[in-house]
């Protein structure tokens, strides 16, 4: 009898963006799309909720008028989310931290550019992670920044990695 255990296994996703030449990933992109129709198929019409949720707790008598809960109806079915000058002021030093970390600033003590891979690679993270937990719920402005940023971060970290790992590799060869 086959042990039910060796039947059990795991499956690993890869859900980077970028390739390791710093290429979109065709498959991220397609996957990203079908996530994007996934939630909109979930997420049920403006009118049918405007309407069930009239039906389901009709207003007392006497009772004044409320605003629309659902941002859809207020505006006519054109749901629009402002740019936020915070979100970007979050983005903007996030960048501005990867990209000194990958030599954009100047040690003070030696003049020399200061390259720390690891803490760009955390900054990028980070922008990742808030680009993940925001899908769906930033203005356009704001979600095109955080692509572009990433984007061009990204490429930037591949760049100085690659330099980073030949420049080690010479090294060691001329030893």
């Amino acid at each position: 009898m086959p042990d039910p255990k060796q039947d059990e296994g795991f499956k690993v996703v890869d859900r980077r963006l970028f390739t390791e030449d710093g290429e979109l990933r065709k498959d991220a992109v397609e996957q990203e799309r079908r996530d994007e129709e996934a939630a909109k198929a979930r997420k049920p019409a403006p009118a049918a909720q405007a309407q069930s949720s009239k039906a389901a707790s009709p207003a007392p008598a006497g009772a004044a008028p409320t605003a629309p809960a659902d941002a859809t109806e207020a505006t006519g079915g054109t749901e629009t989310i402002p740019p936020s000058r915070s979100f970007q002021t979050l983005v903007d030093f996030l960048t501005r931290n990867a990209a000194a970390m990958l030599g954009g600033m100047a040690d003070p003590r030696t003049g020399q550019p200061f390259l720390d891979l690891e803490g760009a690679r955390e900054m990028i993270d980070m922008l990742d992670v808030l680009r993940e937990k925001t899908r769906g719920n930033l203005a356009k402005a704001d979600e095109d920044l955080l692509i572009e940023v990433l984007g061009s971060l990204k490429l930037t970290f591949m760049e100085l990695s690659k330099a980073a790992a030949d420049a080690m590799a010479n090294k060691a060869v001329k030893r």
